[in-house]
């Protein structure tokens, strides 16, 4: 009768019968249904920790045998600076279309129209392609007035539109690549409307695709301008850091494969065509882009050195829409191209099972449910069930030896850590409810939302900030799933301080108030309505 008296303690002044009845029937489904429910959890959890842990490991090791033997892409593959030929003078040089997809990017047009047309490669050889499929009229006459003001100085510019926006991102590109003027072209590069690439872009890519007829696409990596903006733009910079110095860097030494990222990226357009094309079939247009030309046999370059400023979502309300389309359109493709990817017989055995269990299967299913389902459901439910006891290996020195590996990323946010700790799995509540959308193929599969920038670039360069103010209608800022998840973790924080033995209750108070915290809004960048 433990039971019924914790019950009792727990709901103080609902009445003894009331407590009572509570307690009763907690115990009679306890036994029967609770617990081995539970034991099942804990086990399948395990194992996918597991999985997870190995995957770290090996990706860890790998990184580093990479930085010891210095093995860098220019040392793996041809790479021969461009040089100008006297008899034929520019025509030795590839034609190269530049891309610019947008919508709406009333913040950052400039900054990215202006970057592109300032890229260095002989002007007669680029084509500046600006896809805009804004809905606002005052902001689409902007972005072609932007356009023309270049077009003025002597750049290759083209401003496209189209009547409807299907496909979103996806449809925009596909509709840029039937112009006349792109066939002449030989590759394209993409850039989404807040990245500003160094002039030397093409310079230090285009040389991969010339000299290796086996390459299909030249990654760059990501730099954030606004990093420091907020703490969740920090935590952002953590997570990002890690794919892209560890992630991308053992799938291209590896298996020459890794996930395109949609932008700051250059693509070999016969590779492009031969793959299918852009598909929007899924809200990860890249991903698929990127699995398909590897299915070919195409090879992928990723450019640890080569870094491109863009600017990272710094309000909550954009950075949980960004996060399900990230989580929702890996696993919807998951589950569209396992069977394709299984049955191809241009690439190895070995690179199946890259692409099938840890590309897709750990780290787009596998991270996102464990973190969540562990974490902020199975390890607090054992404490209210004393009989279920996790290991400490599992529980302890598993997840912390991941997060290490995770946080190696960003040494400056080592001090950091247990906020990022609690951030992410605050995300993982979304990401693991994406997740099971994508698989399931269920209501909000397709949502796209454009991610919001708020040009935070420029404010940075002038070197002031803009004052923001709260918002005032509080209810536009709760957030019910993740203040429920806090209020059951905040519950079983209570129950194991007052009857526990393994002392939960320090990680789940800290997380509940994480979960408190994003269920009130009251984090990352906060801007007014207006």
């Amino acid at each position: 009768m433990d039971s019924l008296s914790s019950a009792a303690t727990i709901f103080p002044g609902s009445g003894d019968d009331i407590t009572g009845q509570i307690g009763l029937i907690w115990e009679q489904m306890k036994a029967p249904l609770i617990v081995p429910l539970l034991k099942v959890l804990v086990v399948l959890c395990l194992g996918m920790s597991i999985m997870l842990f190995i995957e770290r490991v090996y990706m860890g090791i790998v990184i580093v045998l990479l930085k010891v033997f210095g093995r860098k892409p220019e040392k793996k593959y041809k790479w021969e600076p461009m040089k100008d030929d006297i008899e034929i003078g520019n025509s030795s040089y590839p034609m190269v279309l530049v891309q610019i997809p947008m919508y709406n990017e009333k913040e950052v047009y400039q900054l990215s129209i202006g970057a592109a047309c300032g890229l260095s490669w002989p002007s007669d050889r680029i084509v500046i392609q600006v896809l805009d499929d804004s809905t606002d009229p005052t902001i689409k006459d902007l972005v072609e007035l932007e356009c023309q003001r270049w077009a003025s100085k002597g750049i290759n510019i083209k401003y496209e539109i189209r009547d409807n926006r299907n496909g979103y991102k996806a449809g925009a590109l596909k509709e840029g690549m039937k112009h006349s003027y792109v066939k002449h072209c030989d590759f394209v590069a993409i850039f989404d409307a807040d990245f500003q690439p160094e002039p030397d872009f093409l310079w230090r890519t285009i040389p991969f695709l010339v000299h290796n007829p086996e390459i299909g696409l030249v990654q760059a990596r990501w730099k954030f301008v606004n990093a420091d903006e907020c703490m969740m733009t920090r935590m952002q910079e953590m997570s990002l850091d890690y794919h892209f110095k560890v992630e991308q860097e053992v799938g291209s030494a590896t298996y020459a494969f890794f996930g395109f990222n949609g932008t700051a990226g250059v693509w070999r357009i016969s590779a492009l065509n031969e793959a299918g094309g852009w598909k929007d079939r899924t809200t990860v247009e890249d991903m698929d882009l990127a699995v398909r030309a590897s299915l070919k046999g195409w090879k992928f370059v990723y450019v640890g050195d080569l870094k491109v400023k863009n600017e990272l979502p710094s309000t909550f309300k954009a950075y949980r829409y960004q996060q399900h389309r990230w989580s929702c359109g890996p696993a919807n493709l998951f589950k569209k191209m396992a069977m394709d990817i299984f049955k191809t017989k241009k690439v190895t055995l070995w690179k199946k099972l890259y692409v099938i269990y840890s590309f897709f299967f750990v780290r787009k299913v596998v991270a996102h449910i464990v973190t969540f389902v562990f974490y902020c459901i199975v390890m607090p439910a054992t404490v209210l069930v004393p009989e279920i006891e996790v290991p400490k290996w599992g529980a302890v020195y598993i997840p912390s030896i991941i997060t290490l590996l995770n946080a190696v990323g960003t040494p400056r946010s080592l001090h950091l850590m247990v906020f990022w700790i609690l951030f992410e799995n605050v995300m993982s509540l979304h990401r693991t409810k994406a997740t099971f959308i994508g698989l399931l193929e269920a209501g909000r599969v397709n949502e796209w939302v454009v991610t919001e920038k708020l040009g935070d670039a420029l404010k940075t360069k002038a070197g002031s900030k803009a004052i923001r103010k709260p918002r005032l209608k509080i209810g536009e800022r709760l957030h019910l799933l993740e203040l429920g998840v806090g209020a059951y973790l905040f519950f079983c924080a209570c129950y194991d301080l007052a009857f526990g033995k393994n002392h939960y209750f320090i990680y789940l108070f800290l997380q509940s108030m994480a979960f408190f915290i994003a269920g009130v809004g009251y984090i990352g960048t906060i801007v007014p309505n207006a």
